[in-house]
C-alpha cells in the first residue's frame, strides 16, 4: 500500500442508503456494489486531498477505537481501488 496517495472518489457514483448499508451504482461500469458503514466513510473521504496515511486515525477517532485499524483499511481501500470505487491520482 502507498500510504502517501490521496485518492479520490470515481465520477458519476450514485449512493443510497439502505437498511444495513450503502448501495453504490456505478454507471460507466453499470456495476451495483453494496457497501458497509465504514467502507463509505472512506469513499467519502477520499477527495484527492487525505492521504491514505490519514484514513486509519480518522476511522479511530469516528469510532474511538484504542488503535487506528491499519490493516483493515488497507484491505478496504485495495477493495475500492479494485472496483474502481476509487482512482489512484
Amino acid at each position: 500500500m502507498d500510504w502517501q496517495m490521496r485518492p479520490r472518489r470515481a465520477a458519476d457514483l450514485e449512493i443510497n442508503d439502505v437498511v444495513d448499508g450503502y448501495v453504490v451504482y456505478q454507471s460507466d461500469r453499470d456495476r451495483l456494489h453494496y457497501l458497509n458503514h465504514t467502507a463509505i466513510v472512506l469513499l467519502e473521504a477520499c477527495d484527492g486531498k487525505v492521504s491514505a496515511a490519514e484514513l486509519p486515525g480518522l476511522l479511530a477517532a469516528i469510532y474511538r477505537l484504542e488503535d487506528p485499524p491499519r490493516q483493515e483499511v488497507e484491505q478496504c481501500l485495495n477493495t475500492l481501488l479494485h472496483e474502481g470505487l476509487l482512482l489512484r491520482p
